[in-house]
């Protein structure tokens, strides 16, 4: 795993992470920008979607794989990966309990 990012409802970035050594170094204003352009693409995404669509659930490139989850509050939880990185869904869910699990105590 790369980066982990947690976004709120409205684009702002709660939280973020580097997860490995070799993950490139982001300074504070560069997360914040990936948190709200990935907010904005996200939200444009689930509206022009030909079907009916939560938005961007997953990017696969040759370089990285992206993948979200959206909570039903509308917080999304984001963790970037080798290719072939298995269970990044599992990955997430887990750390939304362990998320939900803290705030709500």
């Amino acid at each position: 795993y790369y980066q982990l990012f947690i976004i709120n409802r409205n684009g702002g970035l709660v939280y973020s992470k580097s997860l490995a050594p070799t993950a490139p170094a982001l300074s504070t204003n560069d997360s914040l920008r990936l948190g709200s352009t990935f907010h904005g693409l996200h939200a444009i995404a689930q509206q022009i979607a030909p079907i009916v669509s939560g938005g961007i659930e997953r990017l696969e490139t040759e370089t990285f794989i992206l993948q979200c989850f959206q909570t039903l509050t509308g917080v999304k939880f984001v963790v970037t990966a080798a290719p072939g990185t298995p269970d990044l869904d599992a990955l997430l869910r887990g750390i939304y309990e362990v998320y939900s699990d803290y705030v709500l105590k």
